[in-house]
């Protein structure tokens, strides 16, 4: 009897709309209690067919800025979500609660389960239904992606962590090599030294010892060296030995392995013809291309015999990545194409006479690309207001031996990732202004060794 009571309470703090436990309840002056987001829908679409507000249940009118919240009911609803009810009732749930009949059926728009008399209402009528045991597996089907994405992210930090400590022991392990080095060599440095001081005090005790002579024999250069002498302090070592380890944040690895892991769908891209063979060599399957080395012999640090990739590009979200790993000099990003007024041909040779080659890779030319120059430099090329090239210092703990690059059109952004770092940004382009084509930009510089389009994840 006390489950029959329970039952019926129950039904009384039941929100009429969602017929769900009321969610911070709020009475109207009839009497009649909504969740509080429920009610406030119900305004909306009153205000929508700019009808007055009225009672869902009773069509009384009311005023929706004076609603109450009902504290009173609230702490019943706090207390119905505590109880547990017996047996018999716990087989009702899986009977409507409005109808009463069993419930079999799966809403997919509005992804509730329901009977077959909700099926027929208004609320759900013209809306997919399926029978709940073949929907169960589609659902079942996604949970399981979705535990399989999420193990795969923490292997992936598993991973990172295991690599990070790695790095980290190996620092020390170099640290504490080169303090045992710096070590012995301020032992040695300090036996030469006591040598040389003993040596001087034998000397100026046989000199006191010894005849008149014989002490003033080259006693000048005696007193020089022992005025001269002087103590050197060992070497101070490296404050690094005491630099307290800071552990990866895991919280910001996560977040770019899922970045990267999103705009890795994107991969579209391939490399266009060269308009001249004779400087550059592309590959057959048009992923590799590379410098003629009679070319290299010839051509500057910064010429631009850049190839250009395929599709271009005038709206959406595109990514490529590269393989650099044999290069000692590279430039990589997006090309526009958007040059000075000026005949293109007598810019080229303008900036080639000026020996300012490298300044035509500025964004206001078209250019958004960063680069690896001397073996180790890696810069990004940004606008300069004068024709003098300027570029910002990458400082990258971990060099990319391949690069991702992700263009996302719309909203005018350009970023570069060290795939070789676990996927961490290296640069990124903001508020680029693309209002032409765009197309995947390869210099191979003079370095022979290739650059490859690599299939993400490859």
């Amino acid at each position: 009897m006390a489950s029959g009571i329970l039952v019926n309470k129950k039904e009384e703090v039941t929100c009429p709309i969602c017929l769900e436990l009321l969610t911070e309840p709020m009475s109207l002056d009839c009497g009649h209690t909504f969740c509080k987001g429920c009610i406030t829908a119900n305004n909306r679409e009153s205000m929508i067919g700019q009808g007055e507000n009225s009672c869902p249940v009773c069509r009384i009118s009311y005023q929706p800025e004076t609603l109450p919240p009902n504290r009173h009911v609230a702490n019943i609803v706090e207390g119905f979500r505590e109880v547990k009810f017996s047996p018999q009732e716990e087989q009702k749930r899986d009977l409507c609660v409005r109808h009463g009949e069993k419930l079999l059926l799966f809403c997919k728009e509005d992804e509730k389960i329901i009977c077959w008399l909700c099926e027929r209402s208004q609320e759900h009528r013209g809306h997919c239904t399926f029978l709940m045991e073949e929907i169960a597996q589609e659902y079942k089907d996604q949970i399981e992606d979705e535990l399989k994405s999420v193990q795969d992210c923490f292997k992936q930090l598993r991973g990172i962590l295991a690599s990070e400590e790695q790095k980290e022991l190996q620092r020390l392990e170099k640290e504490a090599a080169e303090n045992l080095d710096d070590l012995a060599q301020a032992e040695s440095e300090l036996a030469q030294q006591r040598k040389l001081l003993r040596d001087l005090i034998s000397d100026l005790e046989h000199r006191l010892q010894a005849s008149t002579v014989e002490m003033l024999q080259d006693v000048k250069g005696t007193m020089k060296r022992s005025k001269t002498f002087t103590l050197k302090k060992p070497k101070t070592f490296s404050t690094k030995q005491r630099r307290v380890f800071q552990a990866p944040d895991l919280r910001g690895m996560l977040q770019v392995f899922n970045e990267l892991t999103d705009v890795r769908c994107y991969w579209d891209v391939t490399l266009d013809t060269p308009m001249n063979k004779s400087i550059i060599v592309i590959s057959a399957d048009r992923r590799q291309v590379r410098p003629a080395l009679i070319f290299c012999i010839f051509q500057s640090n910064n010429e631009d015999f850049g190839v250009l990739g395929s599709p271009f590009i005038t709206s959406g979200k595109h990514y490529w990545e590269v393989d650099v790993s044999q290069k000692s000099y590279w430039i990589l990003g997006v090309y526009g194409g958007k040059y000075p007024d000026s005949n293109m041909t007598d810019f080229i040779r303008q900036v080639k006479n000026s020996q300012l080659v490298c300044s035509i890779f500025q964004p206001k030319y078209g250019y958004w690309v960063i680069g690896l120059q001397n073996h180790s430099e890696y810069k990004a090329f940004v606008d300069s207001a004068s024709s003098d090239p300027t570029t910002l210092s990458l400082f990258l703990s971990v060099p990319p031996r391949r690069v991702g690059v992700f263009l996302d059109y719309d909203a005018g952004t350009v970023s570069f990732f060290n795939i070789t770092n676990h996927g961490f940004l290296i640069y990124k382009f903001y508020s680029c202004s693309f209002s032409q084509k765009m197309f995947p930009y390869f210099n191979p510089m003079k370095c022979t060794a290739p650059m490859t389009l690599c299939p993400p994840g490859s």
